[in-house]
């Protein structure tokens, strides 16, 4: 049996990732919890899954939790549950900066990790992938994109590549008249028209900023040159990525727009169960649309590869604005096209600060942070 340590519990991915293990209880039992806040939730998933330990981020009571449950609270709590003594692997699905943070514990406590959070890539991947190196622990990908690219590479990240290929729906807005972009709502942004996901990610999908994420991510994960990696906008969200071998040959992971399936895959590998998914219907599909992505719709696509192609800190600060400016435009505080120019203003600032380390990172995103904070204001 297979215990995981469920980093992030609460949100889609984490609310997925108990589906999956009650699906099959004989193989997984989650043994530690975790989650930022959503104490009713939390509360209510702990009482169904009776894990060994279950930590909430912030402060407060104790929820009324199943006797043989030891609870806490805090950040040492966090600490404890993303690096859990039982757990054989950590799924890292906690949103934000705080999944660098939770990777680099269990990878330091010797777990592999499912890794679902873009962001500890995004912002500190040249600090994980040492530290899995130094472990010598699996990193297993449950973003949609890369699982099919780890797929497509029969499950050898290292095995060799032409070009890889990352398909993107182009999100909520992609067809708004980009003289509307201004007018859209926080509404108009989630309303996703093939994925179930949290706010954040779907407004990122929005702007294809989860997609310059990814771009990032494929670096790290696969040892990739911004030269072998294309993006492609795919409306119909069915192939999930693709692999360009040296003989011309391509390779595509093809399924229905489930986050199920690269969740389980990353805790079977290598093997493969039914999820539930239901498979695609090839006879009625119909056609399969790519193209590229415009410009002029999706800076802050654009703002995501020059951090790539630059590198340094400049993909940490991309992600700190990033979530200050989604934050704010979910709040109404900002227009949507707004996202990307606090995004770009912040890329521009002098701000400093080192990548050799993780305290030196979070200082790096404290600091992009208040800057992208004061335009808010300004």
């Amino acid at each position: 049996m297979k215990k995981i340590a469920l980093i992030g519990s609460t949100g889609s991915i984490g609310r997925q990732t108990v589906a999956v293990c009650a699906r099959y209880p004989e193989r997984f039992r989650i043994v530690a919890m975790a989650a930022n806040a959503s104490e009713e939730h939390f509360a209510a998933q702990v009482r169904s899954v009776r894990p060994a330990f279950a930590a909430l981020r912030t402060g407060g009571g104790v929820p009324d939790l199943p006797q043989g449950v030891r609870f806490a609270r805090g950040e040492e709590a966090f600490a404890e549950a993303c690096a859990y003594a039982g757990a054989d692997v950590a799924v890292i699905a906690v949103t934000g900066f705080a999944g660098l943070k939770a990777a680099l514990l269990a990878i330091g406590a010797g777990m592999d990790i499912a890794l679902a959070n873009k962001e500890s890539l995004v912002a500190g991947g040249d600090l994980v992938m040492a530290a899995a190196r130094e472990k010598g622990v699996n990193i297993f990908p449950v973003d949609s994109e890369h699982s099919a690219i780890w797929q497509c590479l029969h499950f050898d990240r290292a095995a060799p590549f032409s070009k890889l290929i990352l398909t993107a729906s182009g999100g909520a807005l992609r067809d708004v008249p980009l003289e509307r972009l201004p007018f859209v709502t926080a509404q108009d942004a989630l309303a996703h028209p093939n994925w179930d996901m949290g706010e954040k990610i779907t407004v990122d999908c929005a702007t294809m900023l989860n997609k310059g994420f990814e771009v990032i991510e494929a670096m790290h994960l696969y040892g990739a040159r911004l030269s072998q990696i294309e993006v492609l906008v795919h409306r119909e969200s069915i192939v999930h990525s693709m692999v360009r071998f040296a003989d011309g040959a391509v390779l595509a992971q093809l399924g229905s727009p489930s986050m199920q399936l690269p969740i389980q895959l990353a805790l079977t590998w290598p093997e493969r169960l039914d999820c539930g998914v239901p498979p695609v219907d090839f006879a009625r599909l119909g056609a399969l649309h790519f193209e590229e992505a415009d410009a002029r719709r999706y800076p802050c696509f654009s703002l995501a590869l020059a951090c790539a192609q630059k590198g340094g800190g400049l993909p940490c600060v991309l992600n700190a604005a990033g979530e200050v400016a989604v934050s704010a435009f979910l709040r109404g505080q900002i227009k949507y096209p707004q996202i990307a120019d606090i995004i770009e203003r912040t890329l521009g600032a002098s701000l400093g600060g080192g990548t050799e380390s993780y305290a030196a990172l979070e200082a790096l995103d404290a600091a992009a942070r208040a800057y992208a904070s004061a335009l808010l204001v300004s």
